[in-house]
Formats: C-alpha cells, sequence, structure tokens
C-alpha cells in the first residue's frame, strides 16, 4: 500500500503523520488489497476538511471526507468510516 498525505494551507508536522499512521494500522486486515491511500488535509478558516481516495486492486475506488474543527478527531473519525467502507468493499469481492 503506497500512502501520500498531503497539506493544504497548512504544513504537515510528523505528530500528524505519526497520529495518521497508527490509525492506518486499522486497517492492516486489507493491507494487500489497497494499492494507494492518498489523505489530504486541507486547513479552513478555523476547521480542517480531511479527505482520504483509496484505489484497491481490481480497479475500484473510494472517496470519503470529513470536517472537523479537531484534526485529531476528524482522523478518527474518518478511519472509522474507512474501516466501515473496506469491510463492505471486501465482502462484495468474496462475494464473486
Amino acid at each position: 500500500m503506497r500512502i501520500e498525505i498531503k497539506g493544504v494551507h497548512l504544513d504537515v508536522t510528523e505528530e500528524m503523520k505519526e497520529h495518521v499512521d497508527k490509525k492506518i494500522q486499522k486497517l492492516s486486515f486489507a493491507h494487500d488489497m489497497i494499492m494507494d491511500f492518498l489523505l489530504t488535509l486541507t486547513k479552513e478558516k478555523s476547521s480542517y476538511k480531511i479527505e482520504v481516495n483509496l484505489n484497491f486492486r481490481w480497479g475500484s475506488s473510494a472517496h470519503l471526507s470529513v470536517d472537523s474543527f479537531d484534526f485529531f478527531k476528524g482522523i478518527d473519525t474518518l478511519m472509522d468510516k474507512l474501516e466501515i467502507k473496506v469491510t463492505k468493499e471486501k465482502e462484495k469481492i468474496q462475494e464473486h
């Protein structure tokens, strides 16, 4: 899995990267199914917009986003959503 973290209107600190890396471990069950994990962090006036694009090995992709006033809570929320999305995608492939 290739992981890319990009900041728009903000500098991505080591603390932010470490938090994201720690939370990505929740997706370890699908590590071999995900090709690209592209995370975009955007700082707006008083909040953060956190978006992720996932590209799966079989050609499909997923886009999820979260708006949050706290970066760390936003990442936690996004990872919970991602875990659900990846699980559903994995179940679809196993059915075929």
